[in-house]
């Protein structure tokens, strides 16, 4: 994958595909340390320039997205079923709620949500710009393009309720700011490998799951990491602020450094320049970093079972409820589903084995 700092920098706010106003026109500074970055990591080859520019023009890019407020979620541990066997780990919190995965049942009734997406002829949706396979900036013949498959999921949702799946205006948001971008009204919908816990729940609703992951190390290769445990004593480790991740890592730290960022390719460009040790991140997502990166790897066993869900305001419940209407049909017609197109076209390169998404569970109320 080539993509270019001036592509990477396109991202902020799209509609149908092309550059928004709203990203920054002079960023002199910036655009220097990123041809200074690019030139320091020559040693690493093309991805890693790719990943400075990436990371540091999403830092500027996002300048009107990004406040302080962290989204503090909590991790759903369980026993991995669908991935290798983790050790116990009875030390990280678990959820306080039943069945955090368990939506509003679908329905094609519009609400005050949906009639509003409707009058703005556009679907708001907060995604990811810089994660390979998930939501990114793909260099084409024909120019730079947000793809992946959360992206997929977006033109789903856009031509399910609008009757044209290029009907979006894309938001790139930064893993701190998916809930408050949510609850300020900055985005109708945040499709970003979001996790859905019982801690998130209490700031924004949730759709079904449709996909499952799990927190993982990823480490360079012939590193004395050995996955999440004691291996980690004294050893620099990133995550992003927000993140499942940030929230494990507090329940039990191992010893280790952390190490906080605002996205998480950030974490991936500060390993490759030697500035943390590894990385723990979803394995969905860390996967895709090692098919970028072919000097690190995953180690271990994922320690917790996550499953993705597409957020919305706790307010848009007529908006779920379309959405996991939307999800129905998505998983629909087994190995010739619209979701196995998208898992086989994104995601089985990096991440093979996945045989079917993940079965809805539903809630009346």
């Amino acid at each position: 994958m080539r993509i270019r700092a001036g592509r990477a920098a396109e991202g902020h706010e799209n509609h149908e595909n092309h550059a928004g106003p709203e990203g920054p026109e002079a960023a002199p500074a910036a655009v220097s340390g990123i041809r200074r970055a690019a030139r320091r990591l020559r040693g690493w080859g093309g991805v890693s320039a790719m990943a400075v520019a990436c990371a540091t023009t999403a830092a500027v890019v996002l300048l009107p997205l990004a406040h302080a407020t962290p989204d503090t979620g909590r991790p759903v541990v369980r026993r991995p079923a669908s991935m290798a066997a983790a050790p116990a780990a009875p030390w990280v919190p678990t959820d306080t709620c039943q069945d955090p995965e368990a939506s509003l049942r679908p329905a094609e009734v519009d609400g005050a949500t949906i009639a509003r997406i409707k009058a703005a002829g556009k679907l708001v949706a907060g995604v990811d710009q810089n994660s390979f396979r998930w939501g990114y900036r793909n260099q084409t013949a024909e120019g730079s393009r947000l793809d992946g498959f959360d992206i997929d999921l977006v033109k789903a949702i856009a031509k399910d309720i609008l009757g044209d799946e290029n009907a979006v205006i894309y938001r790139a948001i930064p893993t701190s700011q998916r809930i408050p971008a949510l609850q300020e009204g900055r985005v109708d919908v945040v499709v970003r490998t979001m996790t859905i816990n019982c801690k998130r729940l209490e700031d924004v609703a949730f759709s079904t799951a449709y996909f499952e992951a799990g927190q993982q190390v990823l480490a360079p290769k012939g590193s004395p990491i050995t996955g999440y445990d004691t291996s980690l004593k004294d050893r620099r480790i990133c995550f992003a602020a927000g993140s499942t991740a940030e929230a494990a890592l507090k329940a039990q730290a191992y010893g280790s450094v952390p190490v906080t960022v605002a996205n998480q390719l950030d974490c991936l460009v500060r390993l490759q320049l030697g500035e943390v040790d590894g990385i723990i991140t979803d394995n969905a997502l860390a996967a895709g970093q090692a098919a970028q990166d072919p000097s690190v790897q995953l180690v271990g066993s994922p320690f917790t079972r996550e499953f993705y869900g597409v957020a919305m305001n706790k307010d848009a419940s007529d908006l779920v409820r379309r959405v996991n209407k939307v999800l129905e049909n998505y998983r629909a017609g087994g190995g010739e589903s619209p979701w196995m197109k998208a898992y086989l076209k994104h995601l089985q390169p990096v991440l093979p084995g996945v045989t079917a998404p993940p079965a809805p569970k539903y809630r009346d109320g």
